[in-house]
């Protein structure tokens, strides 16, 4: 049961994070997989400054930043790129 809840958190952070940084609308999988390794991300952040997430808002707070972080730093690389090919 705990491993469906994971994946409705990690598909809700996934889509918040798209909203925030004015993605061009990914699918359904593409948020989830964001999601689910924002969560990775937002809880190792978060150990580094020694703050732990508690209950749903907090992993969902979590998952949300991580995602973003995972956004910035995915749209980063990938202006490179265009940058690099023109």
């Amino acid at each position: 049961m705990y491993f469906l809840w994971y994946l409705l958190i990690g598909l809700a952070a996934g889509w918040i994070a798209n909203l925030i940084v004015k993605g061009n609308g990914s699918g359904l999988v593409v948020n989830l997989i964001v999601g689910l390794i924002g969560g990775l991300l937002g809880g190792w952040i978060f150990s580094l400054f020694g703050v732990v997430a508690v209950g749903t808002v907090g992993s969902l707070l979590t998952s949300v930043i991580g995602a973003i972080v995972l956004l910035w730093v995915v749209s980063l690389v990938s202006s490179r790129n265009r940058k690099i090919r023109k």
